[in-house]
Formats: structure tokens, C-alpha cells, sequence
């Protein structure tokens, strides 16, 4: 090994910085008594080990003149070895920097990962002297450096996002319109034709499922699966490799990922990303020590404190980060910052993320997490969407994040399946959440866009599924069929999976078409699963979270063109009609000298609804008026917002049910624009349909009704 030059260098920014004249490396461990910076060649012979000397605040640093982007490295750090304690220390084992900005490649699993001696867990006291050095994914500095020409984020309303939840891989990878080389990467994402598609179907916010650097779960690649989703983070800073076309070797990941996000900003699609700070994929005690673990086990993770050789596990994966360090919050923090700043995505859904608002051990809204977040100038402002449940007690906090953040709306997903599967007493809950959830967010002054509605979700059915399946069919995976939830509020239609009767078909077809057509008439802001406008299946795998193959990729040989188009005219029709996506609550309103009543509920004999109505056992039907003139907002010049008005009617019985429309107070004449029996949708209406006219809607369909003058 040949002698470099070192100089004392700076403990921040922490991780690799390049300055065009040398690197700065930092690394913050508190509790550790050594710290040696390894060099890797680029066939990833070690060719330099550095003592690093200088210590500032916990950080350890020290600066290399000379050295350059491309450089491959990582750490091994000295300190006691005490489980019991919390301490897990091991320079064998070479660990990958926390703020890594690209790593080389996923590594390759090896007993030697492991800080103990496989076979000795029950103790977890015996100390591996293997290396893990030729295993570890070594991380690359790079130059930050890259021309965004101009971009920077859309910032599209909350009211006017319609947002598509995907997968890198699983969306592009069957994708014909791309090259082969492109498929499944950052690249083919970011490709004229993919971007085209996402455009043709109305959708303006991508969220991608995670794309930080993840590692695979040993007891899956074991048998022979992996870690598709990528729930699995073992750094929060560089783009995960496997998705990238330009190689794996560092920076050029790094460049795709700019380049895609260009591009959909330039064709005004936002780029959401879904971060999981809650956990590590070193998992539990008997985890792999492959980064945090080593370099201070005792200040990443939260640890019992009746025994701190067991992590507290709020997230159902073996470790709990400790957001309640403030340097642990601080990487937090730097991560999300350099992902809107660097990066430049528009926003991110946070897993689990009732699991960071824990102030030791109980959920606080106002603790720590949240009170830097909101603070920091540049976080505030971007998109800010909570999975508002995790496995620990108290977890499930739908309705209780502070203003500011969007929630993904559980109550939501669990009343529209309710309705649509027919179940008695849903309607005052149906209510509820069609009309934005004022139940769970106005008191603390949020408005309907803190609903993030949904019906399907990356966990747990498609929505072909959800009307193809009662039980889940999850025995690929390889958990006797253990895994995934049980409680799916699922239906269907009447044959466990896929049939060729027509009528059960065509039922399950209706089926989609309801569920998609609620999500994108109801206030708050729709979340779309990919795949669910095509008909993709998953065979009835409700957690095919391990699944990198067919299961789970698009199938886009195969897709469904009507109903692709149905959703087609679903988002213009949102688009176009602000009335279905307001700013604020319903709310009867003094305009022009006259009281607009913005909202009124029918019954289907066309009287208005009552409590007893609301209260009855086996009413599955209604009707709702939205006044065009009651959105309650202005635009950009302080103008009052003026829209169509529309006359929905729900009917999720099992007949065919009379609605008598309302006096000509509420609108005279009526155009048909949706419905659902039918398969039909069209701006310019149907059928026409004067005031106290009567309207067939077969059973288990939704009509819309359009006031034209």
C-alpha cells in the first residue's frame, strides 16, 4: 500500500465531500475509540487503510489531497464489544458510510457479514473475526456537480395532484416502447414513451416506491426470492444501483436519477419518493453488521433498556432508528434536504411514520421529528405524506399528524371496500370520507388535501384482486401463507380467482370501474396503484413484497385498453372540474347576494336525506349534489372559482334502483357524463334528463349527472 498524504480536514459536511482539489471524509461515532478510513481500488483490492485522528464532535475526519470522484471506500471502526450493553463494535467488518452518496453495487451475502459468530446466536457474545471486507458494498464519492438546466420543483397545487404509485423496475421493465436496455431502470422511467403513457392517463405526481440504497433479507435470497419492494434501507442518500442503466459503479446512478426527474418535471409530472427512516435492513439483533450497527449501535438504534443487546422494534423488521438522538435526527434531516435540493424530487411518503413521531415510547405529534422538519425552510415546503401507522401500541394514528402533512387515509381504503362489497350501515362513513374525512382533519385546521385517498396500496391486493379474491393466495412466498393481511374487506363476485363466466367477469369489471370512479370524484387527493387501470393481478399474492419477476412487473402485453381509457376520462374530468376537488370543507356560503348551498344528500326517491335515513341499516344508495357555484376558493387574482355543478347517484345494493332527480332549484336540464354499468364516460353526456326525472342505475354501479344549460 502506498503512503498518502493526509491532512486533519473539517468534521462537516459529514460523509465524502469533493472540493475539486482533494476529499473530506467524516463520520460521526460517539461512542467509538478508533476510526480507519479504508481505500479501494476499482477491482476492489484494498490499497490503503488511514487512521483517522482528528475527532470534533463526535466526528471523526480527515482530508486526502489528490483524491477524486470515483474513489471507492469505507470504514472500520473500534470499540468494546458488549451486546449487553449496546455496544457492537467490530473493525472485521467494514462498514458502508451513513452518507454515502452512491455505493457500488448490493454486495454479496456471507457469514462474515455478521458480527458474531454464526451458530453461537443464542449467546450473541462471540466475537467474529471474519472480514467482511470483500462483501460489502463499498461506497464511491462522487462530484456533485450536474446542470439542471432551470429545473426546479412543479409545486402542482394539493387539490390538482393525482398521484401514481409505482415501482422503477416493475413499470418499466415489460415496457415495449423502450429500449431493452432501459427496461426497469431510472432511464426507461424517465423515456419519451413512458413519460407519454403517465401523461395520456392523467396523472401529474409519480411516488416511487423506495429508492434509497436496500439490501436483501438473508433468509430470501436463502429461497431464492429477494427484496422487491426495497423496505429494506441500509442508506439514505444513494439511489439504489440495481435500477440503473449507466452501471453500477457510483456517480453515473446518481446522473440517471437527475435525468429522469428532468424529465418529468419537464413533461410537469412530480417525482414523489417513499423513504423508510424508520428501520435499517440490519434488522434485528441477529442482523448483519454492515453499517450503522458497527459504527454505533448504541446511538442508531433504540435499544430496551432492561437489556440493550435487544433492539425496540415499533416496526415489525428488528430495529427502530433513534430519532430521539439528535445527530441520528440530523441524518434524517441532511437526507431529506439533499433529495429536494440535489436531487430535486417534489416530496416524500414516510413508512411508518407513527414510528418516528415516538418520543421514547409514545406517539407525540409535536415531538422532535416534527418540530425540525417544520423549522427548516426548505423542508416545510415540500410534499410531506405520512403512513400514519406502525406495529407498536397506539400505532395506528390516522387523523393525528400535525398541519402540514398529507396522510395516507386507511379509514378511507376500509369504508369505500366496505360499500362496494355491499356491507349494511356504511353510508354515514361513506359520507365521511367522499367528501374529504372533515371527521379526522378539520379540527387542527387541515384542509380536505390531507386525505390521500386510496383503495389499493403496493401492500395488499391489486385492484383486480380485491374483486377476484376473499382469501389471500400468498404461498409463493414461501411463509406457508402466514404473511400479508388477512382482513382484506375483499369480494369476489362470487368465484375464488380467476373464471371464464362472463357474467362474473363482467361483475368484477363494474367493480374496478366503481372503486376508481369514487377515488377520483371524491375530495382530498387520489392515489392510484400502478397497474390497477390496465388490470394487472397478482394471482391473489397480497404481499409480494419478495416477488422481482412477472408477479409483479406490468404487464403491459396484456392490459386492459377500456378501462385504461375509463381512468383516462376519470382524471380529465377531475382536471377539468374543481367542484370535485375543492380547497375547503363543505361549507353553505353568502355569494353575490345569495346563500349557495354547496352540498345536499338525496335519497333516491329524490327527497333530502334525514338522520333516520342516514341511520338506516340497509341503505346503500344515494344521491349528492355539487353546486358548481360552492367550491369556496378563488383564483390566482382573488376570483371566485365557478364550475358545472354534478348530481352523483350511488347504488352498491343488488337492484337496480329509481332515482328521482331534484327540483329545478338544483339544476335543469342534466346530461349523463359517467356510468359505471355501462363502462361509459364523455364530457359532452349521454342521455339528457330534465329536474324531477327519474334515472335507472343498475345495481351495484355509479351514475354522474352534468347541469347544462
Amino acid at each position: 500500500m502506498s503512503e498518502l498524504e493526509t491532512w486533519p480536514g473539517k468534521p462537516y459536511p459529514l460523509g465524502a465531500k469533493y472540493d475539486y482539489k482533494g476529499v473530506n471524509f467524516s463520520l460521526f461515532a460517539e461512542n467509538a475509540h478508533g476510526v480507519e478510513l479504508c481505500l479501494y481500488d476499482e477491482d476492489g483490492n484494498e490499497s490503503n487503510r488511514i487512521k483517522v485522528i482528528e475527532r470534533t464532535h463526535n466526528n471523526w475526519h480527515v482530508y486526502i489531497p489528490g483524491l477524486k470522484p470515483g474513489q471507492q471506500y469505507g470504514y472500520r471502526v473500534y470499540g468494546p464489544y458488549e451486546p449487553e450493553n449496546g455496544h457492537r463494535f467490530n473493525p472485521n467488518k467494514l462498514l458502508i458510510d451513513p452518507y454515502a452518496k452512491a455505493l457500488n453495487g448490493t454486495g454479496e451475502w456471507n457469514d462474515a457479514l455478521f458480527g458474531y459468530e454464526i451458530g453461537h446466536e443464542a449467546e450473541d457474545l462471540s466475537f467474529s473475526e471474519s472480514d467482511s471486507g470483500p462483501y460489502t458494498p463499498k461506497c464511491v464519492v462522487i462530484d456533485e456537480a450536474y446542470d439542471w438546466e432551470n429545473d426546479t420543483q412543479l409545486k402542482i397545487p394539493l387539490n390538482k395532484t393525482i398521484i401514481y404509485e409505482t415501482h422503477v423496475k416493475g413499470f418499466t421493465k415489460r415496457f415495449p416502447g423502450i429500449p431493452e436496455e432501459l427496461r426497469g431502470t431510472y432511464a426507461g422511467l424517465g423515456h419519451p414513451e413512458t413519460i407519454k403513457y403517465l401523461k395520456d392517463l392523467g396523472v401529474n405526481a409519480v411516488e416511487l416506491m423506495p429508492v434509497h440504497h436496500f439490501i436483501n433479507d438473508k433468509h430470501l435470497v436463502d429461497n431464492g426470492l429477494t427484496n422487491y419492494w426495497g423496505y429494506n434501507s441500509i442508506n439514505f442518500f444513494a439511489p439504489h444501483p440495481t435500477y440503473s442503466s449507466s452501471g453500477w459503479h457510483g456517480e453515473p446512478q446518481v446522473i440517471e436519477f437527475k435525468n429522469m426527474v428532468k424529465e418529468l418535471h419537464k413533461a410537469g409530472i412530480e417525482v414523489i419518493i417513499d423513504v423508510v427512516y424508520n428501520h435499517t435492513g440490519e434488522g434485528s439483533q441477529l442482523g448483519p453488521t454492515v453499517s450503522f450497527r458497527g459504527i454505533d449501535n448504541h446511538s442508531y438504534y433504540r435499544l430496551k433498556e432492561d437489556n440493550k443487546r435487544y433492539h425496540m422494534d415499533y416496526t415489525g423488521t428488528g430495529n427502530t432508528m433513534n430519532t430521539v438522538h439528535p445527530t441520528i435526527l440530523r441524518l434524517i434531516m441532511d437526507s431529506l434536504r439533499y433529495w429536494l435540493t440535489e436531487m430535486h424530487v417534489d416530496g416524500f411518503r414516510f413508512d411508518l411514520a407513527t414510528a418516528l413521531a415516538r418520543e421514547f415510547s409514545d406517539v407525540d405529534k409535536w415531538g422532535s421529528f416534527f418540530d425540525v422538519l417544520h423549522q427548516d425552510p426548505i423542508l416545510s415546503q415540500a410534499k410531506l405524506i405520512a403512513e400514519p401507522w406502525d406495529i407498536g401500541e397506539n400505532g395506528y394514528q390516522v387523523g393525528n399528524f400535525p398541519a402540514g402533512w398529507m396522510e395516507w387515509n386507511g379509514r378511507y381504503r376500509d369504508s369505500m371496500r366496505e360499500f362496494w362489497r355491499g356491507e349494511d350501515e356504511k353510508l354515514p362513513e361513506f359520507g365521511h370520507r367522499i367528501t374529504g374525512s372533515s371527521d379526522l382533519y378539520s379540527d387542527d385546521w387541515r384542509r380536505p388535501v390531507a386525505s390521500i385517498n386510496f383503495i389499493t396500496a403496493h401492500d395488499g391486493f391489486t385492484l383486480r384482486d380485491l374483486v377476484s379474491y376473499n382469501q389471500k393466495h400468498n404461498e409463493a412466498n414461501k411463509e406457508d401463507n402466514k404473511d400479508g393481511e388477512d382482513h382484506n374487506r375483499s369480494w369476489n363476485c362470487g368465484t375464488e380467482g380467476e373464471t371464464d363466466s362472463k357474467k362474473i367477469n363482467g361483475l368484477r369489471k363494474k367493480q374496478v370501474r366503481n372503486f376508481l370512479t369514487t377515488l377520483f370524484l371524491s375530495q382530498g387527493v387520489p392515489m392510484m396503484l400502478a397497474g390497477d387501470e390496465m388490470g394487472r393481478t397478482q394471482k391473489g399474492n397480497n404481499n409480494a413484497y419478495c416477488h422481482d419477476n412477472e408477479l409483479t412487473w406490468l404487464d403491459w402485453e396484456n392490459k386492459d385498453e377500456e378501462l385504461i381509457e375509463f381512468v383516462s376520462g376519470l382524471t380529465r374530468l377531475r382536471h377539468d372540474h374543481p367542484v370535485f376537488c375543492r380547497t375547503r370543507w363543505f361549507k353553505d356560503e353568502h355569494i353575490e347576494g345569495k346563500t349557495v348551498k354547496d352540498i345536499e344528500w338525496f335519497l333516491p326517491e329524490g327527497e333530502i336525506m334525514s338522520h333516520e335515513h342516514w341511520t338506516s341499516s340497509n341503505a346503500k344508495s344515494l344521491g349528492i349534489f355539487l353546486a358548481g357555484e360552492g367550491i369556496h376558493s378563488r383564483d390566482e387574482r382573488g376570483n371566485i372559482i365557478i364550475d358545472d355543478s354534478f348530481y352523483l347517484m350511488f347504488n352498491a345494493g343488488e337492484n337496480e334502483v329509481i332515482f328521482k332527480l331534484p327540483g329545478k332549484e338544483y339544476g335543469n336540464p342534466w346530461r349523463k357524463v359517467v356510468d359505471t354499468h355501462e363502462g361509459y364516460i364523455s364530457e359532452e353526456g349521454k342521455l339528457k334528463y330534465g329536474a324531477g326525472e327519474e334515472v335507472n342505475v343498475e345495481k351495484r354501479s355509479v351514475v354522474l349527472l352534468k347541469h347544462t344549460e
